[in-house]
């Protein structure tokens, strides 16, 4: 117990003193916009597909639950409300940021892993390059910028597949559910999940990259490493999803 309460410690104390050099070294980011660029390509564009195809179940799933749930006492105008205002709070950002964490947390940190494990990190230092700056900060701005991107992305194909779903099985008219949808929406519905995104996308990074420089013991050490990335990273993103709800809506 002793020894995990000390690393858990020396854990938050890394975390904290790298997110204070990241933060330092965001200018470098418009200075290295190629490398922030090539990383916002490997996280937003290339996670699309598996994006897509995770959202449009979400969505259909939604929505066959929902009917399920208030068809007995509420009118099936309202399955428009409920797929909408479930998707764009909780479904779509914390589904889009465990999926990115999964795909995403452990390519960073086995990447990561293994350039420390190889000695490339230090090689960086010793080209009197900070290896925070080449390295952390195009990844924490590219998860930041595109985990919101993603997250629109899954809302319009989730609500398209609980619009699908619904006209095809569970006979509510496109005309019913768009209705539904629109009579309710707020504004804080959608900016509510984007502002958990932007939380979620740093999470990844931050934790992605930490973990990542802190490697040790060749391959089986990249593999912990990329292990502990998604595990944690995971933890964190529901962690958060109820801090922020509870600031929002408490």
């Amino acid at each position: 117990m002793g020894r995990n309460t000390l690393v858990f410690f020396q854990d938050v104390g890394g975390l904290a003193i790298l997110v204070k050099r990241v933060f330092l070294g965001l200018p470098s980011a418009f200075t290295r916009s190629r490398l922030t660029t090539e990383q916002m390509l490997l996280m937003g564009v290339n996670s699309l597909p598996l994006i897509a195809l995770v959202s449009i179940f979400t969505g259909a799933v939604t929505a066959v639950q929902a009917v399920y749930q208030i068809s007995d006492y509420v009118p099936m105008r309202y399955i428009g409300t409920a797929v909408g205002k479930a998707v764009m709070i909780e479904l779509a950002p914390v589904l889009t940021a465990l999926v990115v964490a999964g795909r995403v947390g452990a390519a960073i940190a086995a990447e990561l892993g293994t350039m420390k494990d190889t000695e490339q990190i230090d090689a960086l230092e010793t080209l009197a390059l900070d290896p925070v700056k080449y390295l952390v900060v195009p990844r924490f701005v590219a998860g930041f910028i595109m985990l919101p991107v993603l997250t629109i992305f899954a809302d319009t194909i989730a609500i398209l597949g609980g619009l699908g779903v619904s006209t095809a099985s569970l006979h509510v008219s496109p005309h019913v559910f768009l209705n539904g949808l629109k009579d309710f929406f707020k504004m804080m519905d959608l900016t509510s999940g984007l502002l958990k995104a932007f939380v979620f996308g740093s999470i990844i990074s931050i934790i992605g990259c930490y973990q990542g420089f802190k490697t040790t013991g060749g391959a089986e050490g990249v593999g912990r490493s990329a292990t502990k990335a998604v595990v944690i990273s995971s933890v964190l993103i529901l962690i958060s999803d109820y801090v922020v709800a509870s600031i929002l809506f408490g």
